[in-house]
């Protein structure tokens, strides 16, 4: 399975802004989405795909704003970047998949599984808040979030936007995603309608994710019947790279299934 490398893929224009993505492995087998997170882009995920068993075709989507996708115009939300990737999927006529979302990436999932007439069969999530009320107690710190003191704290995060972005503007593209996070309205969190989720669900979580709580894991799994949690030792939000070994048994194990 191919990496992903920001050289092969493809853009396809969406209501304003160029929407990068990259489609790798078996053409002709189930294909499997993977969802960045904020601040990130595609290339995130090179660390686990070359180790996932099963054999996919394999779909990568740079969110607005991220990667080598732009910005536009548009407010940035969860619903619109559902809306993105529902244009790529229906542009390849895809309808039947499974996801793997990380972060941000995992609450557009969550919004997809439950929102969309998209057929998810399997959904593993990664760190990813699914109610505003999961945002709470995060709201004073990530209102002091600029573009300057994300660059200080993540400094490869940075340089890898710099180098990707067709159209860079950081302090834009940080206080757009500030907004996404603390969005109340419809076009934010799917909240109580992750009760719409009938696909078999993975709630993974690092034990020391200080932007995801347990007891939100907890209230999610009790919501969406049948969901799998597992709750990752001595990770922390980036828990599929922090544990990685754990991760991809139970990730293999599930998709298996």
């Amino acid at each position: 399975m191919n990496n992903f490398d920001h050289c092969s893929g493809e853009y396809l224009n969406i209501d304003g802004a160029k929407i990068y993505y990259e489609i790798s492995g078996a053409k002709d087998k189930p294909v499997l989405l993977v969802l960045h997170g904020g601040h990130g882009n595609i290339e995130d995920f090179n660390s686990v795909l070359p180790d996932i068993e099963k054999e996919y075709k394999i779909i990568g989507i740079d969110s607005r704003g991220q990667g080598k996708s732009t910005i536009g115009t548009e407010e940035l939300t969860y619903e619109r970047i559902q809306k993105d990737i529902e244009h790529v999927l229906e542009h390849h006529k895809i309808d039947n998949l499974d996801i793997i979302g990380f972060s941000d990436g995992g609450t557009v999932a969550y919004r997809l599984a439950a929102l969309t007439s998209l057929k998810v069969k399997k959904l593993i999530t990664i760190g990813s808040k699914w109610n505003i009320k999961n945002t709470y107690p995060l709201k004073e710190s990530f209102l002091r979030i600029t573009g300057e003191s994300w660059k200080i704290k993540f400094p490869k995060m940075f340089d890898a936007y710099q180098r990707l972005s067709p159209e860079p503007d950081f302090d834009l593209l940080t206080n757009n995603l500030v907004k996404l996070w603390l969005d109340s309205g419809l076009s934010g969190y799917p909240n109580e309608q992750v009760k719409n989720i009938t696909c078999q669900l993975l709630i993974v979580r690092g034990d020391d994710d200080h932007l995801f709580a347990l007891k939100d894991v907890a209230e999610l799994s009790g919501l969406v019947k049948g969901s799998k949690v597992l709750n990752i030792p001595y990770a922390g939000h980036v828990a599929f790279e922090d544990q990685k070994e754990i991760f991809l048994i139970s990730l293999n194990e599930f998709l298996k299934k």
